[in-house]
């Protein structure tokens, strides 16, 4: 794990179609949960949180810095304003030393040395990540900042690597299947075979279709933090469109 990441936050007391205003002046609101305590609402500068969300992703701890208290935290839910994909909301949920904690480790390949890319992909072929991230379960402080595959085991049309691929460091349980796919080799004519009959936009289609379950998703993950145990139930705000705040 990498250098301590830290947030300086202040107490919120403006809920509901008032953190509009909020945001507006570069302030984002957010919320902690603390092992079924009562929430604790928070607001932070946007480019402080932006920053720390970019190093921490959802799998770093982040020490947040209330004032009167200090958490350490993983950022449990991001909720991104659909046309700027500006961050409008955050949840942070608060972690103990001793504990466990459920966290999304992005996957990438690691080459020869020399190499940038694998066999296939150096003879002409494409090889298409299915996934980027898997859920592991670990202490805070073996939590990895990432996890890698041998990508030279990609050579030809076929070849694939899943999760039971990766390299997973000590204290590490990987929670996603093992037999779940992370990569596969194509050949570039059947891909492009695929695109044509579907009209030309298989592609476009699929990603479209991805965006918008991840932005659904996101809403309805951070709607179920917002009024978990421990929480205060949210009302969302008719202006602001995916904001989980309450009343």
């Amino acid at each position: 794990m990498s250098d301590q990441i830290t947030l300086a936050v202040d107490q919120r007391e403006t809920l509901g179609k008032g953190v509009k205003r909020l945001r507006k002046d570069g302030i984002v609101p957010g919320v902690i949960h603390d092992h079924g305590k009562e929430s604790v609402h928070v607001q932070a500068d946007y480019q402080s949180l932006y920053k720390a969300y970019v190093a921490a992703g959802k799998h770093h701890p982040v020490e947040v810095d209330a004032g009167s208290k200090k958490y350490t935290t993983i950022i449990k839910t991001v909720t991104f304003d659909p046309k700027y994909h500006s961050i409008t909301h955050v949840v942070f949920g608060a972690i103990a030393a001793n504990e466990k904690v459920d966290a999304e480790i992005p996957v990438h390949a690691v080459y020869a040395e020399g190499n940038d890319a694998s066999p296939a992909e150096r003879s002409g072929l494409i090889v298409l990540a299915q996934v980027d991230t898997v859920q592991v379960k670990a202490l805070s402080k073996d939590l990895p900042d990432e996890l890698t595959y041998d990508g030279e085991k990609l050579v030809n049309v076929g070849d694939q690597v899943t999760v039971e691929d990766l390299v997973i460091p000590a204290g590490v349980e990987v929670e996603t299947e093992p037999h779940h796919v992370l990569a596969t080799v194509f050949e570039p004519s059947a891909l492009a075979a695929a695109n044509d009959d579907a009209g030309g936009a298989a592609m476009a289609g699929d990603e479209e279709s991805v965006d918008a379950d991840h932005e659904s998703n996101a809403e309805a993950n951070t709607q179920k933090d917002e009024i978990r145990p421990g929480g205060k139930e949210q009302k969302e705000s008719k202006d602001e469109g995916r904001n989980p705040e309450r009343q």
